[in-house]
């Protein structure tokens, strides 16, 4: 089609069909305030903020939500435009709380932002909070319903893109609020703590339960041996809180501020992603060699997915991988493994996770399973938000910093354990161990291009030993629900399942795009946090998990073989079905 020329403040443009008068300006440059649009949320002009002027149309149209048309005419700011967009601004804060300093989102929050830009000093309207308080009840998520400002950004990323319904509109007009359907709780509600409404809120009214006054009262207590543990992720993101590009991998410049806060030892959760794969691959295998149990299995890696599996689909509880997630095994193995080697006392043992999810923090609470080192295994997660707010704490000049190692036993990892923190990365390096596993040889492709992405559903076929291996990989939890249907129908004719092995991540984009992240995340940022971990697997000498001599070493020395009695017992969890609604 044909593209539409429009002129934006005098300057001439052709723009792509489909195109609103917010894309145009951004055609040439010129920045309208939103609080409301996001780029992953159809746009519904609830703020209305993004007035502009287009000659011979009535009125100020939102930019974010009309389209545009040939030989339109758009004034995006003028004296006018901007004091009613100022009186929008005031009207919003009239019914917001002056409370900056001791808010989670102090300096990251885009009302802020825009109250400093438009030069708001005063309280012209007065002030009149909802005075609803706070939810704390998950541990993983706060809201705070006097910070809402109704943007609906929450609303729909729960309903929209992650189809998991916790909240909703409530109320109408002035009265209307985000909250959970029936007024309950968020730890009443469908809720999977996946954390992607703090992630996309332009204020401080959801935010991660912060937890750093836990991880400095361990690394203050004399008695204590505190340890830590990076994901994936994490080391691809956390540059963005200090000025680096998205993507830029800093893991040597992480080790290195983790010691300066104080550490006592630096372990990677890459180490432990190896040996869930050298797990998951086996239960794989033994599933599609041998059929002990159902095809397909389904990875558990992500505590969001297997809490919204447990409450919405239960019946493929026979198809998860038993496999507890890389945080929980590297939980389990510093106070077994890394303790009887070092001869700690466990019992002082202090495990932190540095994870880009919210769900983490709910992960390491549930069920006994996640106790099987007679310990807690995991004491207490920090998102890389949190992380980034300790290192500030701390006066660490993060930039300058010269890179450090992690600490041998449970810090060397492959490329493959790198690639867990990006959706099609599980996928990808199971499929490398299961190779050697049924072939004793390595895999001639190790790259998968056709389930890397940010398509929703991606899915590919791969012949190994001459067997046909049927694969999908789903991220977002919008687009699990098709994957298991196509699953079901089968299941229901008694036809071959359409997929052997399934990778879920409730994240879109995976663990790149979890609740934790530093804000503002768009499809261009998760890209390229994406490629930095494919490019560290890349670069890698090992890139396979089997392959890890530190993998094999606990093996050898700990665990006797991937499946053994003690790797189940200690590597090992169980699922159960979970009502929707808790009371």
């Amino acid at each position: 089609m044909p593209e539409i020329a429009v002129e934006v403040n005098g300057i001439k443009i052709a723009v792509k069909p489909g195109s609103t008068l917010l894309d145009a300006a951004q055609a040439v440059q010129v920045k309208i305030p939103t609080l409301c649009k996001h780029p992953d949320l159809v746009a519904n002009g609830a703020c209305g903020l993004c007035i502009v002027r287009v000659e011979g149309l009535h009125g100020l149209p939102r930019a974010c939500t009309t389209p545009v048309e040939e030989g339109m005419r758009i004034t995006t700011h003028d004296g006018e435009i901007t004091e009613i967009r100022k009186t929008v601004l005031e009207l919003i804060l009239s019914t917001h709380p002056n409370t900056c300093l001791s808010c989670g989102r102090n300096q990251s929050c885009e009302l802020q932002t825009l109250a400093a830009d438009f030069g708001i000093r005063e309280d012209l309207w007065g002030h009149a909070l909802s005075g609803l308080g706070k939810d704390t009840s998950t541990g993983s998520l706060v809201l705070d319903f006097d910070k809402c400002i109704k943007c609906g950004r929450c609303v729909h990323i729960c309903q929209d893109v992650q189809n998991v319904h916790a909240l909703s509109f409530l109320g109408r007009g002035m009265q209307t609020r985000m909250a959970p359907a029936g007024d309950i709780l968020l730890a009443e509600s469908p809720c999977v703590m996946c954390g992607q409404c703090s992630a996309h809120c332009p204020t401080g009214a959801i935010v991660e339960a912060d937890e750093t006054a836990t991880a400095w009262n361990f690394l203050r207590g004399k008695e204590n041996f505190t340890v830590v543990q990076i994901a994936p992720s994490v080391r691809v993101a956390i540059g963005e809180e200090f000025g680096y590009e998205p993507g830029t991998n800093l893991t040597g410049k992480l080790y290195a501020a983790l010691r300066r806060l104080g550490f006592d030892a630096v372990f990677d959760t890459n180490f432990s992603a190896d040996v869930t794969i050298m797990e998951e691959a086996n239960e794989f295998v033994e599933r599609f060699k041998h059929g002990k149990r159902e095809l397909p299995l389904i990875t558990s890696c992500c505590p969001s997915w297997t809490d919204y599996m447990e409450k919405l689909h239960s019946d493929f509880i026979p198809n998860f991988s038993s496999t507890k997630s890389p945080q929980q095994i590297m939980g389990v193995l510093a106070k077994t493994y890394y303790a009887q080697k070092m001869n700690i006392d466990p019992a002082g043992m202090r495990m932190v996770s540095i994870m880009p999810c919210t769900a983490k923090k709910y992960e390491i609470t549930r069920d006994h399973e996640m106790f099987a080192s007679g310990f807690k295994d995991v004491d207490v997660v920090l998102t890389t938000r949190e992380l980034a707010r300790m290192i500030r704490q701390a006066g660490i000049d993060f930039r300058h910093l010269q890179d450090h190692k992690a600490d041998s036993f449970l810090g060397s990892y492959s490329g493959a354990g790198t690639m867990f923190g990006t959706t099609g990365g599980v996928m990808e390096a199971a499929l490398r161990t299961a190779q050697f596993i049924l072939t004793g040889e390595k895999m001639p492709k190790l790259v998968f291009e056709e389930i890397r992405g940010l398509e929703g559903i991606k899915e590919t076929k791969v012949v190994i030993a001459q067997e046909e291996i049927r694969i999908a990989v789903a991220h977002g939890l919008g687009h699990v629900g098709e994957v298991l249907e196509r699953v079901r129908r089968a299941k229901a004719t008694g036809e071959e399942p359409p997929y052997h092995f399934i990778e879920v991540m409730a994240c879109p984009g995976g663990c790149i795009g979890g609740g934790g992240q530093p804000y503002r995340v768009t499809d261009a940022i998760r890209k390229k946090r994406m490629q930095g971990l494919f490019a560290d697997d890349r670069d890698k000498a090992v890139r396979c998990s089997h392959d890890n001599a530190e993998v094999q070493q606990v093996y050898n020395e700990f665990l006797e073989k991937p499946l053994s009695e003690k790797a189940h017992r200690l590597l090992h969890t169980t699922y159960h079905a979970r009502p929707v609604y808790k009371k």
